[in-house]
């Protein structure tokens, strides 16, 4: 706290946030209450630790610490030498990797910056990579582009070449992947996904690399905390480099990280050529307080309740994709094995943006995505949903049901909504959605689901906050 001789230009450094600054504070409280009011069903999100988030705020933010752990460009680094050393082991625990043969780098600010990063360390600027294509399940940062625009800088400093999936099963087609890399000669094949619900075949995947000498790159930032628990499959067994997020199915704060394989055969000097692209080729200096928060997290992925946790994910996935298929609902290849269902809406006539809308509205957190055969990704006919999140609330089988059950009467609702707006357009939609008129039910039905999903997601614990001296903050208006 500030003393009797802090120059008044310094108080501010000593004040808290409600004090020094209420209005972000009571938008940080907002987003507070909207966690602990909803169910958050976007695939890509989870709840982090309490451990994590004090790791993740901690005094590590005022340190500058370009470089590597022994070989910074600045001085003071004693401790975050430590740290960053602690983070590296850590991470190759978790993934049960020896570290004469993997290495890894925590410096990466999120998973697409990774991304890029792995990109500069394994390839030339406009060498050939594949990637599974974005309308099919893939990510932007591996090589998407449309017949208009490259979308993203692995399109624009790469030549890319989507793969997709086998039309008749909705699973990877990877003799397709074989006689699409006959022709085209890839630098690097990339597997791995943001909405793909089946586990992955790197072996095959491996072979096809090889036959063209080309590298294998796993971004399993979906499916990390569930290969780190043992529940999917490890694709460090056949890649040459694996990136990833961290607060995906992992739970930890929101970074990336790059694992290199030392002994390659494709390159020996993968790890220079991996933390060069990280440093100084992609970005500065790294985030202390972040590494912190991943470190920490590794730390969990290494205890026998980790795998308990990626086995519930992977049930409650199971168990929602079930009761959807029950209600004559389509879904992608039928089912998932991971964290993820991926709902095809357009044998009912309705958007993924539609849905997405109605689910926000009402406290249930999900996002529109495109399912294979659309014709754009920017207009999405499904939409995903993950289960990590909830299941960091507690919620079991039973509880899943009931969060189904909601998503089902979203769907219905949705479709009498569609009716009553009586056009095609989003705004005519959300209009009827929330204001009610004569001879008509759809926002009077909204508001019940809407009471129903709140008192629901109310009844569970959010990780980092003490629920029971929770208040609805001003700027939230509910009807009680």
């Amino acid at each position: 706290m500030a003393t009797a001789t802090t120059p008044e230009f310094n108080k501010v450094l000593y004040t808290p946030l409600a004090q020094s600054d209420p209005e972000v504070q009571n938008i940080i409280d907002k987003e507070t209450w909207r966690q602990f009011s909803g169910l958050e069903l976007i695939a890509s999100e989870n709840l982090t630790s309490r451990a994590t988030m004090e790791a993740n705020g901690s005094i590590l933010t005022n340190k500058y610490s370009e470089g590597l752990p022994g070989a910074r460009y600045y001085g003071g680094n004693e401790w975050v030498d430590e740290l960053e050393v602690l983070c590296q082991k850590r991470a190759l625990e978790a993934f049960h990797l020896d570290p004469a043969q993997w290495g890894v780098n925590v410096q990466p600010y999120s998973g697409s910056t990774a991304n890029f990063a792995a990109l500069t360390a394994l390839l030339q600027p406009q060498d050939r990579l594949m990637g599974l294509g974005l309308p099919d399940g893939g990510h932007l940062t591996h090589g998407y582009y449309t017949a208009k625009k490259k979308m993203t800088a692995s399109s624009i400093y790469f030549q890319s070449l989507p793969y997709g999936l086998d039309p008749a099963t909705q699973h990877i087609d990877y003799k397709g992947v074989a006689s699409q890399a006959k022709i085209y000669k890839p630098r690097l094949i990339i597997c791995g996904a943001s909405a793909y619900p089946r586990d992955w075949d790197y072996k095959a995947l491996r072979a096809i690399a090889d036959e063209h000498g080309a590298f294998l790159m796993s971004d399993m930032a979906h499916i990390s905390g569930l290969v780190a628990g043992g529940v999917n499959a490890s694709p460090f067994d056949y890649c040459d480099v694996v990136t990833t997020t961290t607060h995906k199915t992992l739970r930890g704060p929101r970074a990336g990280l790059i694992f290199f394989k030392k002994d390659s055969d494709k390159a020996k000097d993968l790890e220079k050529r991996v933390n060069d692209a990280v440093f100084p080729a992609c970005q500065g200096g790294p985030h202390n307080n972040t590494i912190a928060g991943i470190a920490t997290t590794l730390l969990q992925a290494t205890q026998p309740s980790w795998k308990e946790y990626a086995l519930q994910v992977v049930k409650n996935a199971q168990v929602l994709a079930k009761e959807l298929v029950a209600h004559q609902y389509k879904l992608q290849t039928s089912g998932t094995e991971n964290h993820l269902v991926l709902w095809d809406l357009r044998p009912l006539g309705l958007t993924g943006s539609k849905l997405e809308k109605l689910c926000d509205i009402v406290g249930i957190t999900i996002n529109k995505n495109a399912v294979s055969g659309d014709a754009s990704a920017q207009v999405p006919g499904g939409i995903r949903l993950g289960t990590a999140a909830i299941t960091s609330r507690d919620m079991l089988e039973s509880d899943i049901k009931v969060v189904a059950d909601f998503l089902h009467r979203a769907v219905q609702l949705s479709l009498i909504l569609q009716k009553e707006a009586g056009s095609k357009l989003l705004k005519d939609f959300v209009r009827v959605a929330t204001t009610q008129s004569e001879g008509k039910q759809g926002a009077q039905l909204v508001k019940g689901l809407r009471r129903e999903v709140q008192a629901f997601a109310r009844k569970w614990p959010l990780p980092g906050v003490d629920v029971s001296t929770l208040r609805r903050p001003a700027g939230i208006e509910e009807e009680d």
